[in-house]
């Protein structure tokens, strides 16, 4: 497991990072917050009516790996559909980003947890069924009191 300083990606979609803002009556909404280390995260999306995301943008109160989760996981999603969506990991973040410190991972399960709240407000407002779909989060550490700066 990667722990060593920030990657090139990291820095890079901390210090440009891409898809920042809300989505205006957005499809789908998710607010997941991390109560320890005081990161929140709200991910908005847009659905068309084929269950295809046609955008995705975000808004995250956090350090820098948890910027750069949020706008890796938000070009991750864009163009997806909904299943596909729900199968991006907290792992394939930080794959697309090259890694991520030890005391960092719990900003990608942020936005993985951040997808899936987002995936489940969509859901509850279209009536449409996402496969393996549970009612999120609100904290990341609602069942593991230890989910902070890795230790998990």
């Amino acid at each position: 497991m990667y722990d060593g300083e920030y990657s090139d990606k990291v820095i890079d979609h901390f210090t440009n990072p891409r898809n920042v803002g809300e989505i205006e009556n957005a499809s789908g909404v998710g607010t997941v917050g991390n109560a320890k280390c005081g990161d929140i995260m709200r991910i908005y999306l847009d659905i068309d009516e084929n269950g295809i995301i046609r955008d995705c943008k975000f808004k995250t109160f956090g350090c820098g790996a948890a910027v750069a989760s949020s706008s890796m996981a938000t070009e991750m999603v864009k163009g997806k559909s909904v299943q596909e969506a729900m199968a991006i990991t907290n792992k394939a973040v930080m794959q697309a980003l090259d890694g991520l410190p030890v005391v960092k991972i719990h900003c990608s399960l942020l936005a993985e947890e951040a997808i899936h709240a987002a995936l489940w407000d969509y859901s509850q407002k279209s009536g449409v069924k996402i496969d393996g779909l549970k009612e999120p989060k609100k904290d990341i550490n609602d069942d593991d009191p230890e989910v902070c700066h890795g230790r998990q």
